[in-house]
């Protein structure tokens, strides 16, 4: 008895001593306590007190990537950005490596030439395998269709932040229906479903009926027919105002080097 004793006690000071670093260690407040509710009424903006999404683990990468249907407007061939320009209209600045392109940080936001509406997106990504820092600063990117609805990007494997916030939400607005993220490094997949709002005809701004999304997440249902409150927004709630039936999709620098691959749209 008293061996065993010794030997559970033992055991116990060896765990109290051991951090497993593929455990989720969570030392600081998630999300932000004083900001807007949401029309829901139940939760704020990034409410870190919203339910973590259910982790689901999804099949394996497909290598190497599945091509583009035959209709599809390739926005990225794994060559050059040509189809890519920053800001101001100059060629993008981001980096072409081994068949993908890499966020080269504080060079701004890239966006397409062409412009879109309702459309098939499908999108590849992959967040640094050497892991660096946590919740938002960690893997973080976006994916802004018509340039202002954003499908957040994020290492999300193992690393609590709000869940309005993590990959595959729609920013600020509604978490994933849960959490289908592989391990930093790999390719993930995101196929997007998007349907543009529709204005009162003739101007002004009032929605005849709000934008909608569904995302698939490696394969997995994390958005389903969601609508959109507005334009996305970090810390406030969004809202819409009016804008042209067609825009560019915007990919953000938000100052990690996460990798992108095999781009292409369909429009609707």
């Amino acid at each position: 008895m008293r061996r065993a004793l010794f030997f559970a006690l033992g055991l116990v000071v060896i765990a109290a001593g051991y951090r497993d670093v593929g455990a989720i260690v969570q030392d600081k407040p998630l999300g932000y306590p004083n900001t807007p509710m949401l029309p829901d009424g139940k939760w704020r903006v990034h409410d870190g007190t919203r339910p973590q999404p259910v982790v689901v683990t999804p099949a394996p990468a497909t290598e190497p990537p599945v091509a583009a249907p035959s209709d599809a407007i390739v926005l990225f061939d794994g060559k050059d950005l040509s189809k890519w320009v920053d800001a101001k209209g100059a060629a993008a600045r981001w980096t072409v490596e081994n068949g993908a392109f890499v966020v080269t940080p504080r060079t701004g936001d890239i966006h397409t030439t062409d412009q879109f509406g309702d459309m098939q997106l499908h999108i590849e990504f992959a967040t640094p395998a050497a892991v660096s820092g946590d919740s938002q600063g960690r893997g973080n990117s976006g994916i802004f269709l018509m340039d202002r609805y954003e499908m957040q990007v994020l290492d999300s494997y193992r690393n609590p932040t709000y869940p309005d916030g993590q990959a595959g939400a729609v920013y600020g607005q509604m978490p994933p229906l849960v959490n289908a993220s592989r391990p930093p490094g790999q390719w993930q997949t995101y196929d997007i479903t998007f349907t543009a709002p529709r204005f009162k005809i003739g101007g002004g701004s009032e929605v005849v009926s709000p934008a909608r999304v569904t995302i698939l997440h490696n394969g997995v249902l994390v958005q389903n027919n969601t609508t959109l409150i507005g334009s996305t927004a970090h810390q406030q709630v969004g809202k819409y105002e009016p804008h042209p039936d067609a825009a560019p999709i915007r990919l953000q620098d938000h100052g990690n080097p996460v990798r992108f691959r095999n781009i292409w749209v369909r429009k609707l």
